[in-house]
């Protein structure tokens, strides 16, 4: 089993979550995170006041699946959450050992 974990644009969410449902995803983790990158953040206007903001509102889905999908699912998210800007996020892959679901005590693949 593997875990992808992506950093997207906010917009870019209902897309990618369709492309995921798409391919056969069950389940998945959106967390709303903040980020720092090449962008280096912007300067804005509020009330007249010039401010800079350092950190960019980003969203993180996080998915568990088999190991046969991770590179249909990489594919997925790099095509629904592309816009072709910089800041289009990152795409991280990693092994997962194990899984239980606290209520029934099931384990990885029954777990997901």
């Amino acid at each position: 089993m593997k875990k992808v974990e992506a950093i997207i644009h906010s917009h870019k969410l209902d897309d990618v979550k369709s492309s995921l449902i798409s391919v056969g995803v069950i389940g998945m983790t959106i967390s709303e995170v903040k980020g720092y990158g090449h962008k280096k953040g912007a300067t804005t206007r509020y009330r007249g006041t010039e401010y800079r903001v350092e950190f960019s509102s980003k969203i993180k889905i996080e998915a568990i699946v088999e190991e046969e999908m991770t590179d249909l699912v990489v594919k997925q998210i790099s095509l629904a959450g592309r816009t072709g800007e910089i800041g289009d996020g990152k795409i991280f892959v990693s092994g997962v050992n194990r899984i239980v679901r606290i209520r029934t005590q099931e384990t990885d693949i029954a777990a997901i």
